[in-house]
């Protein structure tokens, strides 16, 4: 039978493009809020977090190898983004037939 612990790792990003990792002992029990209080991590406001990429509330029990997640909230909506993106660079410049061999069909 396992040992009384639990090892836990919390990832969070404080910036783009930057990830920290801790791994934790917790004793067994702990819960999702035990976790980031023992990294010194409180969510801030519109920050999510989850278990394994899904959403956890803070009194989730935690299994032992757990991966907890503390997501930032989103800047721009992402369709918002795309759309705008493609409007930059046209219909031509994207899309699944952006790169047509020489000669070819339109769709092709």
């Amino acid at each position: 039978m396992a040992d009384a612990a639990l090892r836990v790792t919390v990832l969070h990003s404080p910036g783009p493009r930057e990830v920290r990792e801790q791994a934790l002992r917790l004793p067994a029990g702990a819960t999702v809020a035990d976790a980031l209080r023992a990294c010194g991590l409180a969510p801030g406001e519109g920050e999510a977090v989850g278990v394994w990429g899904r959403k956890a509330g803070a009194d989730q029990p935690l299994r032992d190898r757990d991966r907890v997640e503390v997501a930032r909230p989103l800047r721009v909506d992402p369709k918002l983004a795309r759309r705008e993106r493609f409007q930059r660079q046209g219909s031509r410049g994207a899309g699944l037939f952006a790169n047509r061999r020489p000669g070819s069909k339109a769709g092709y």
